[in-house]
């Protein structure tokens, strides 16, 4: 920023000058933090690359194609250099042995650019090689770029990325500038258009990716967070007034940065920081879920947890997820095979064992493509000008294919045929373009300094379970495709299922942590099965694995579902005279009921029981673990949040063994456990779809308070205009969602219904 703005205002008496236009909210917090971070005369450390094997390689090059060197001699002139200081010879005889050997000796002696006489240790260049040393030399890759033509002036107005050249067809619509054009035809590095007249662009999007923040700037945000959050608890006043005596910032700047960041933490509770990392989950309207990683070490730490982190859940639950990750957040957006605490995830990477992962996630991502590509035109491997002309992006592409298909041949190979982790070769390039990946593109070591640190206590982890999406998900829900951690297309990407509240008052976010109630209740009501005859009580009970002597004559839990609890009790006694079911008990435990399908089932659980009438159980007896799971998996259908004492109260079982048994469903990703009742601190149990349908509920009747008004209710003189929420914590609020266009006179009514 600074560089950039120094450049305006290029004169004697001249002064920089720079706007500055956040185009979202967190773009506001990074401002905000960056400024401060110049009035603190604070800058970006710079990295210099450390001994960078394909720059070797293109100099050893061109230094033996000027004269005739000693190996040993030519080592010691490198080491001279601040980024060779450290070259170890292992490393600088690699490249050596590449240079004169070929870059593949699996195709002989082609490629080959020296000769080496290992008698007197001198290197002398072969024929060409000192005309490739001059054509392609450089260590700035090729990007590929088309040129835009615009017809039929053949006026040159731009460039495009080769991705999007070549994702594109002619009739396409793109805006470059703030012109849309049409495509008409895509030549070798040029594409050509014509003005589409303002018609809107059909291409939403653009191919591309950049640096990423630096850990620099990303402590500069976390400060910023960090020093407003105690603010924000001395409400929205106390925080306007420090933002614009501390930060500078004009009063509606610092109205939204407070009003975000307040949302922000009134959903979750505490503001991400580095020191400060909040998982984040919560359902969609189709019932999939999502799981954020609020974390503020930029793109490229972000980038190598999230790939990580995918690798590692596509391991453990056989799933390929989508996920995308910016410098702020990570998310993974979840399957149906999914269930899991959310405190585990933390655990599935370990600081010695995720470079590893990291390494085989990176293989398949297109980030190791193309940084091979760039380090064969770098390394001299595949050349960028032959015979004096530009060699074609396609053949360079398939120039650099064919190499890796012959040095690594795991790269490429069908999956089919690999068993476990790919095999890395001892390559100089792969080793240098592995480096490039971990160390550029992303930043393996601070991830790993990252997880020695959650190890420490230094890095606190914070779980949230929410009923939508917080403040502070809308830049990744909305994430562009060089954020994309996977190949999947934009538009069918499972975020587009989120259903975000264009504007999200600090009430209203405090509810996004809790469930509500009525609408647990009302799902519970709503999966409890109904009977009004004895077939269908039958069926009912096979389903649930067994039913209760409480929930039978006192239908305790849903009597809104079951209103006449004697009509139960009569078709009880009419399937026990059939034969059908069995009243049992066991161990002084209250009677149960269960059908003759599922009594192996419950003998599996408990071999000593008392039956009247004794009925046969129909299937064979499975094993005490198979049929435990099969009863739970049943009676979780139908109970919704359930703890696992409720669970193990009717059975006489010990919690520890029903723990067991919910752990193992929980791995199926049938059941997920979390705090999902206010009233209690003890963890729950509830199945992922009636979970999910619990979600649905909660929202849909927070949607309902904000209806419009129908027009029935309204006439020229009266119109409902707002109401104040019973669970508001301030009882003076009142929201106004209407207004006549006339003036009119408010009324507040009290909870009595008394005109206040």
């Amino acid at each position: 920023f600074l560089q950039r703005v120094g450049r305006s205002g290029h004169s004697i008496h001249g002064t920089p000058k720079g706007l500055l236009f956040p185009l979202t909210r967190d773009d506001l917090v990074e401002c905000t933090a960056m400024f401060a971070a110049i009035q603190r005369q604070e800058l970006d450390a710079i990295h210099i690359p450390e001994q960078p094997l394909d720059v070797l390689a293109q100099q050893i090059v061109a230094e033996v194609a000027a004269q005739h060197w000693n190996a040993t001699a030519l080592y010691e002139q490198f080491r001279r250099a601040w980024s060779y200081r450290d070259l170890t010879r292992a490393n600088y005889d690699a490249v050596l042995r590449m240079l004169v050997e070929g870059y593949s000796t699996r195709r002989g002696r082609r490629g080959a650019y020296l000769f080496h006489d290992r008698v007197q240790d001198e290197l002398r260049t072969r024929p060409g090689a000192r005309l490739v040393a001059i054509l392609n030399g450089g260590a700035i890759p090729d990007q590929f770029d088309y040129d835009v033509i615009l017809q039929p002036e053949a006026i040159f107005i731009g460039s495009l990325n080769e991705d999007f050249a070549f994702e594109s067809i002619p009739g396409d619509i793109f805006q470059l500038g703030n012109t849309s054009y049409r495509i008409l035809k895509i030549e070798q590095g040029r594409v050509l258009v014509e003005d589409a007249h303002g018609q809107q662009p059909n291409i939403p999007f653009w191919f591309g990716e950049s640096p990423g923040r630096t850990i620099e700037l990303s402590q500069a945000v976390s400060q910023l967070r960090s020093e407003i959050s105690p603010h924000l608890d001395n409400g929205l006043d106390a925080t306007l007034h420090w933002l614009q005596t501390s930060y500078a910032l004009t009063p509606a700047v610092a109205q939204q940065l407070a009003e975000y960041l307040g949302c922000a933490k009134a959903a979750l509770g505490v503001l991400p920081t580095l020191h400060d990392i909040i998982f984040e989950r919560f359902f969609d309207d189709t019932g999939d879920m999502h799981l954020v990683i609020h974390s503020t070490y930029g793109t490229r730490v972000n980038r190598a947890w999230g790939l990580a982190l995918r690798k590692r859940f596509c391991r453990k639950f056989n799933f390929e997820l989508q996920a995308s990750a910016t410098d702020n957040h990570i998310i993974l957006s979840l399957g149906p095979t999914h269930s899991f605490p959310l405190e585990e995830v933390v655990h599935y990477l370990h600081a010695n064992s995720v470079r590893t992962v990291l390494i085989q996630a990176l293989l398949a991502a297109p980030m190791f493509a193309t940084r091979w590509r760039w380090n064969t035109n770098i390394s001299l491997a595949v050349l960028r000008l032959r015979n004096g002309k530009r060699v074609p992006a396609q053949f360079q592409r398939s120039d650099a294919e064919d190499l890796i298909a012959l040095v690594f041949p795991d790269q490429l190979a069908c999956l089919e045929n690999i068993a476990g982790d790919r095999e890395v070769p001892d390559h100089p390039l792969v080793q240098q373009t592995l480096h490039d990946c971990l160390h550029d593109t992303m930043d393996i070591t601070a991830l790993e300094q990252l997880y020695q640190r959650i190890a420490a206590g230094e890095v606190r982890i914070h779980c949230r379970d929410l009923t939508g999406p917080s403040p502070l998900t809308a830049e990744i829900l909305t994430a562009r495709p060089y954020a994309f951690l996977d190949d999947g297309a934009a538009e069918e990407r499972r975020t587009h299922n989120v259903k975000q509240s264009s504007q999200l008052d600090l009430a209203t976010a405090r509810q996004l942590s809790r469930l509500n109630p009525e609408a647990v209740a009302q799902i519970q009501q709503d999966a409890w099965p109904q009977a009004s005859s004895s077939d269908e009580l039958h069926d009912a009970i096979v389903m649930m694995g067994f039913i209760t002597e409480q929930e039978v004559i006192q239908a305790i839990h849903f009597p809104a579902a079951q209103p006449n609890p004697d009509n139960w009790s009569a078709l009880i006694d009419d399937l026990l005279q059939q034969g059908r079911i069995t009243q049992v008990t066991h161990n002084n435990q209250a009677p149960i009921y269960v059908a003759a399908e599922r009594l192996a089932d419950l003998l599996a659980c408990i071999p000593e029981i008392h039956c009247i009438p004794e009925i046969a159980p129909l299937t064979t007896t499975p094993d005490h673990n198979t049929g435990l799971l099969a009863l739970l998996r049943s009676r979780l259908e139908y109970l919704g949040p359930v703890t696992a004492a409720q669970l193990a109260q009717p059975l006489g079982i010990s919690i520890s063994g029903i723990e067991s048994a919910l752990l193992q469903l929980e791995q199926q990703g049938f059941v997920i456990q979390g705090k999902f009742n206010s009233h209690s601190d003890q963890p729950h149990w509830c199945e992922r779809r009636l979970l999910a349908r619990i979600h649905r509920a909660h929202q849909q009747q927070r949607r309902r308070e904000i209806e419009p008004v129908s027009q029935g209710i309204t006439n020229n003189r009266f119109a409902l205009v707002g109401y104040v929420d019973k669970d508001d914590e301030d009882p003076g609020r009142v929201q106004i969602y209407a207004a006549l266009p006339e003036p009119y006179l408010v009324s507040i009514y009290g909870p009595d219904q008394q005109l206040v």
